[in-house]
């Protein structure tokens, strides 16, 4: 839907992993700015906001767009295009297999090579290009075509693409964001997941706990190696669930075959079907 933004949230699309202190996605990777990203991606196109770190390699099917002051500490791989704004630092070596668009004073400590053309100037930031196309576009009666550029960059058709807020803080220790939190199916994620709210599919595998300050939702037949806090919202655990750590929420399900280890605890009601675990007395 246009005029929505489509950094709202921390998204994790299904299947998305992280292997090796690499995020590997079979979609695009969003970032918003000024955002610490401390491991590598993997993914089809690659766009970050200004004054994001990457502490590992960057590898792009597609295209890759750094905005000014991004800093990668690692080798930067992209298989079309690249968009590197000015001030941004490589630490490593860049490979770009079509063409370069480079700004002043960019950095590249093992230097480049670019199947294509190479135009050193200042590109123009990734969320300026992105809005000055989408206003020109409806500008000229084009409203069909803005909606698909929305519709590529939020909903593609043939993998979503991880969505990382602004100012977000993500690595094997912890995913830290002041927003929602969505994660898809069949994941499997290293870190604690720090949210507002909290949303889980099926089948993951969670190596960290969930804390949020509203609801949290664990999907079926999830695994999560650790505690479900929230502050002040309800917690539900759905069929098939495995929760290793402690449950707290203001209300908590548990739902059939799904499993506690540890203590729930709840300041409102807790409802259980077809479980083996107890509340804890208050």
């Amino acid at each position: 839907m246009l005029g929505t933004d489509p950094l709202d949230e921390l998204s994790i699309p299904d299947g998305t992993t992280v292997e090796e202190h690499d995020l590997v996605t079979d979609g695009d990777v969003l970032v918003g700015g000024q955002s610490t990203v401390e491991f590598g991606v993997r993914g089809h196109n690659v766009i970050a906001g200004e004054r994001v770190q990457f502490d590992g390699n960057i590898e792009a099917e597609g295209d890759c767009r750094l905005d000014m002051w991004c800093e990668v500490e690692g080798n930067v791989l992209v298989g079309a295009d690249a968009y590197l704004g000015e001030r941004v630092n490589i630490d490593g070596r860049l490979v770009v297999g079509g063409d370069l668009d480079i700004g002043d004073d960019v950095d590249i400590t093992e230097g480049f090579e670019a199947n294509g053309w190479i135009v050193i100037r200042n590109p123009m930031p990734t969320i300026v290009f992105f809005m000055v196309y989408l206003s020109h576009l409806l500008r000229i009666g084009e409203e069909e075509e803005a909606q698909d550029l929305v519709d590529e960059l939020t909903d593609a058709e043939e993998a979503e693409p991880v969505r990382v807020p602004r100012s977000a803080h993500v690595s094997d220790d912890a995913w830290r964001v002041s927003t929602p939190a969505t994660i898809g199916d069949e994941c499997r994620l290293h870190g604690n997941v720090r949210a507002t709210e909290i949303e889980v599919g099926r089948e993951n595998n969670i190596f960290g706990s969930l804390r949020a300050q509203g609801d949290i939702v664990v999907g079926p037949d999830t695994k999560i190696h650790g505690d479900v806090t929230t502050r002040g919202g309800d917690v539900t655990i759905e069929s098939g669930a495995l929760v290793l750590g402690n449950v707290s929420g203001t209300d908590v399900e548990i739902q059939p075959e799904a499993a506690v280890d540890g203590s729930i605890r709840a300041s409102g009601e807790t409802r259980m079907a077809g479980t083996d675990v107890e509340r804890e007395p208050e």
